[in-house]
């Protein structure tokens, strides 16, 4: 199995940034090198999740236009660990962020994190 978890949330002024991690473990997790991952975020209770940010196994990256040139997505395959850098944030970037790894090498759903909330406020 796979465990992914976020941290590195919390609360900035506008303008500000955070650094949010997602540490894999688990049995498989010497694997995580060969998926693809991505961060998404859900902006309210109820509403659906959104794509923020995703990497392909090769480094590949693809980003929603609202945080095209603000954020940045990197993984470490050494540690298991993807990393979202948000800078400028605004505040309709406040939601909970998660962590995906694509379980399609494993013939699973994909594996999601327990989520960081991020608040941008004054």
């Amino acid at each position: 199995q796979l465990q992914l978890k976020e941290s590195g949330g919390g609360l900035v002024q506008p303008g500000g940034s955070l650094r949010l991690s997602c540490a894999g473990s688990g049995s498989i997790v010497s694997q995580l090198r060969l998926v693809a991952m991505g961060w998404y975020r859900r902006q309210a209770p109820g509403k659906q999740r959104e794509l923020v940010a995703a990497i392909t196994d090769g480094g590949i990256t693809n980003y929603a236009d609202s945080v095209t040139g603000r954020f940045t997505i990197s993984r470490d395959n050494s540690k298991n660990t993807l990393y979202l850098q948000m800078n400028n944030l605004q505040p309709e970037d406040t939601a909970v962020y998660y962590c995906n790894a694509d379980g399609t090498i494993w013939g699973t759903q994909p594996y999601w994190g327990q989520g960081t909330q991020v608040t941008v406020s004054t």
